[in-house]
């Protein structure tokens, strides 16, 4: 019992040396960002490889869900195990670039009798940090002491907590039942569930329905192994808008959450609180009610002040966007001893991972938030249809002193990504810009991505002690040329020394292996670019259409054009080598045992966004084959069973990573001192990017100017080094610091049992890691905004800044920190029921804690870049479990 727990990825986070998940937020069915050993893409997909029972499935973002992977009940998983060097992932072929995560559900024994499982979680979350901002007393101070006559005027009279009035205590319950045993021959597991969750966020929910069948006869005296299996979800969402979270930061506090309908001083306008102009009541509540900064014209209409921020409760009460996701992962295979050779057996793996997404979205025509379009009324639609047929045969024999295990195989696996691209509407149903569609207002995108491969392996034992493993695979895909087929090799040994004579009876050591490994894997997955190497020629968005002519009814027709596309001919495959070295240690009867890596990836020919010079005709960029990177590091894994008795036990784990990202190439030629790729958009000005990725360093280092402070240790405004020594600050001036990538991550945790309690916690932290705290870097006092004035942090109070200093170093900060992943306390009554069942009782606690010098509100933040996000809750789940 780890608590609530939504997404699978969650299972293994802090747990796994050399791999680190970073939620998106704390939005139910959030997204995940896993990085394996720091990933080894700048332009193509970081992700790993995910294999559900046997099947690769589909990472591709679906409408109308945040994660895919939320689509899977975690309740039915067995184990998950992590494959990370290129000898281990060889076999898995053409997306296992970034490490294979091997997911294995539950399935029932053969002979078992009937047993019934049922669970019940029940959670309660909310938000225990929020971003520190200007009360309503302290921001009055502020405008009072640095506003404009105009802004002083907006001043209202409440004190309202915007971020304390968007959250709410949020309750979820997860419910599960499984049955499992043998009904003859055949062993089956069915399961079923049911989660609904609530987001703190108002407005915000989650409910999802699961069902699993698996069946895994063993036929004809044990020569044919059958293993079905066959899984369905269903998942209903309503998001809250997302925006409501920053809204809530910049808000005006003082002002209330509602107009007075009686026109009471809480309309705004240009600076003039109240009603001095004797507007009616409907001018006055004109966005459904709620407070909003609007401009009063010269001829007394009102119109929207876009530049403000807008009522985060608006955002959330004003807009409805649901959906419905259906997914269903299954596969047949087959495994066959062939009756004519003896060692000889057949394998064949038939799959699919079908997916669908539906949703619509509504937003009244009075809300500000999509006010000048007058609201909207959209409908949004994506199907992901994923199959997969591998055949392998396989040969087993005693040859000379070991054991021999030839393997050959061929893998087809197709992607076909159809969306649905329909006409925008308002509120009333109208269309905002009619255009001319392919059929009845709805035009059909199908993209297809086809994987081909073919590959061998042998393995040979020598009695236990030397292993030897050579992979070679050969790779297509249809993103590239038919010509350009990958050619990727692997060999791995290992030495299990404790087997060695002058080891064998040492009660010390009690396992010692030594693993050697090499491979190349290769790299094709660009996302939605599908036909790189093709010319193409694209569809206009629906907003960019010409007027031409009238259609039957007399209202303007507009026609969508087509864009020629950047194409690359010869573009192929990014290829990453990794050298790997590992020790398997245990020590004092197992007592003391774990893991050491060294591990070098080096990627080439990366799949990289390159722009090119305008006026060509084409869009403004296109992938190649440029660039080089490395990932350097030492993993470590620790664990020490501390106490093992009949009525006690301990056991404590841990694992480290020590990772150095380095870029190498960028370039056809780089040549020394180039500036390289600017990357990392933010928050503020336009087109502004925080980050740079530059040879000799780290992706994503922050580039910036150096902060010069003054002898009260406060920030000097627009003073910085002159870097470049030429007597002006400018661009020339920044230079590259820190980066949004730990140089360590660590994770551990500890069980404990003492007769039928048990106590379980597992911590994990990021150390090295920087943010560009982008919530401060916008809290400067603007003199120049008309009647409104964002609220601002609390850091303001010592920066006194009055114009923005975007490219300060003084917003990047240390983000390392240390969290409390789960703690859980637990208790087995045991077979209170009857002989043979079990009950027991759990409560749990997620993020706990959290300890850091980051002056935001969380420093785990995906890309480096704190714009606030969705606050992870803190949770307590009391679980229930009783086994018949």
């Amino acid at each position: 019992m780890k608590g609530q727990v939504t997404n699978p990825e969650q299972l293994v986070q802090g747990k796994v040396a050399g791999v680190q998940i970073t939620t998106g937020g704390g939005a139910p069915g959030s997204n995940s960002q896993i990085l394996i050993r720091g990933g080894s893409s700048l332009s193509a997909s970081n992700s790993p490889l995910i294999i559900i029972d046997g099947v690769p499935v589909d990472n591709t973002s679906l409408a109308g869900v945040s994660n895919p992977l939320s689509l899977i009940n975690p309740n039915d998983i067995e184990s998950i195990t992590v494959l990370k060097d290129a000898s281990s992932t060889a076999i898995y072929g053409v997306r296992a670039s970034n490490g294979v995560i091997l997911v294995t559900t539950k399935k029932g024994l053969q002979g078992d009798a009937m047993h019934v499982n049922v669970s019940s979680q029940n959670s309660v979350a909310s938000a225990y940090k929020y971003v520190p901002v200007l009360s309503a007393d302290d921001y009055r101070a502020v405008v009072n002491q640095y506003g404009s006559a105009s802004q002083k005027a907006t001043l209202g009279k409440a004190s309202t907590d915007w971020q304390k009035e968007i959250f709410r205590p949020a309750f979820s319950s997860d419910n599960n039942v499984s049955v499992s045993g043998s009904a003859g021959a055949i062993p089956y597991r069915v399961s079923g569930g049911y989660l609904s969750q609530q987001g703190i966020l108002k407005r915000n929910d989650l409910k999802r329905f699961s069902g699993a069948l698996n069946l895994s006869p063993v036929l004809l005296d044990g020569k044919l192994r059958v293993n079905l299996n066959v899984k369905g979800t269903w998942i209903d969402n309503n998001f809250s808008d997302q925006s409501a979270v920053g809204n809530a930061v910049s808000f005006d506090p003082t002002q209330p959450i509602t107009v007075d309908a009686t026109g009471a001083p809480t309309a705004i306008y240009n600076g003039a609180a109240g009603n001095p102009f004797g507007l009616t009541n409907a001018q006055i509540s004109r966005y459904g009610g709620y407070t909003e900064f609007s401009q009063l014209n010269d001829d007394k209409t009102i119109s929207l002040n876009t530049l403000s921020p807008r009522n985060p409760i608006g955002l959330i009460n004003q807009s409805r966007n649901r959906s419905t996701v259906k997914r269903s992962i299954g596969n047949l295979q087959l495994d066959y001893k062939l009756p004519f050779i003896d060692g000889l057996s057949a394998n064949l793996n038939m799959g699919y991972d079908i997916q669908r997404g539906r949703g619509t979205t509504f937003v009244p025509a009075e809300a500000a938030s999509n006010f000048n379009r007058q609201g909207v009324n959209n409908i949004y639609a994506q199907d992901l249809n994923n199959t997969i047929l591998e055949a392998y045969g396989k040969y087993e024999h005693t040859v000379g002193p070991g054991r021999l295990e030839l393997l050959a195989g061929y893998s087809y696996q197709r992607f076909e990504n159809r969306n649905y691209v329909f006409a925008d509407y308002r509120a009333n149903g109208t269309e905002l810009n009619p255009v001319s569609l392919s059929y009845s207002n709805q035009d059909t995108y199908l993209n297809t991505n086809v994987l081909v491969s073919y590959y061998t392996r042998l393995n040979y034992n020598i009695q236990d002690k030397y292993l030897f493993t050579g992979t070679f695979r050969a790779d297509g895909t249809s993103r590239f040329s038919p010509n350009h087929f990958g050619y990727f090799p692997s060999g791995a040994f290992a030495w299990r020394i404790k087997g060695e004579e002058f080891l064998k009876n040492s009660t010390a050591i009690s396992d010692l292996k030594l693993r050697v490994g090499y491979g190349k894997t290769g790299q094709q997955d660009l996302g939605g670019n599908y036909y790189p190497f093709l010319a193409n020629l694209t569809l206009s968005n629906l907003s960019a259409s010409y007027q031409l002519g009238y259609n039957a009814d007399g209202t303007p027709r507009y026609i969508r054009t087509l864009r020629a596309d950047q194409y690359n001919a010869n573009i192929t495959w990014e290829t990453t080598t990794t050298y790997n070295v590992g020790l398997d240690y245990g020590f004092f009867g197992g007592r003391l045992y774990g893991s050491v890596d060294l591990y070098n990836r080096k990627t080439e020919d990366l799949l990289n966004f390159v722009n090119i010079s305008a006026g060509s005709g084409l869009s403004n960029g296109g992938t190649y084959n440029v660039g080089s990177l490395t990932n350097k590091g030492v993993e470590v894994i620790a664990n020490v069973d501390a106490v093992k008795g009949d009525r006690f036990n301990l056991t404590v784990n841990a694992n480290a990573t020590f990772n150095q990202n380095r870029l190498t190439k960028l370039t056809g030629a780089d040549a020394p001192g180039d500036l390289g790729q600017p990357t990392g958009g933010i928050s503020g000005g336009v087109g502004n990017n925080i980050q740079i990725n530059t040879v000799g360093y780290a992706s994503n280092t922050f580039y910036v100017n150096q902060q010069v402070y003054g002898t009260d240790g406060k920030p000097l405004q627009g003073i910085y080094v002159d870097r470049s020594g030429d007597g002006t600050i400018d661009s020339k001036d920044r230079y590259r610091y820190k980066s949004s990538r730990p140089t360590v991550i660590l994770g551990g945790g500890a069980n404990m049992t003492y007769q039928k309690l048990s106590l379980a916690f597992t911590l994990r932290a990021n150390l090295g890691n920087y943010v560009y705290n982008n919530v401060r870097s916008n809290s400067f006092y603007d003199i120049s905004t008309n009647g409104f004035v964002p609220n601002r942090n609390r850091e303001f109070l010592d920066s006194r800044f009055n114009a923005a200093q975007y490219f300060s170093d003084y917003f990047v900060e240390n983000g390392s920190f240390l969290r409390m992943e789960n703690l859980t306390l637990g208790y087995n009554f045991g077979e209170i029921i009857r002989k043979g069942s079990n009950v027991s009782v759990s409560l749990a606690s997620q993020n706990l804690f959290l300890i850091t010098n980051y002056k935001g509100l969380d420093p785990e933040v995906i890309g480096g870049i704190d714009n606030t996000i969705y606050p992870r809750p803190r949770t307590f789940t009391v679980g229930i479990n009783v086994g018949i």
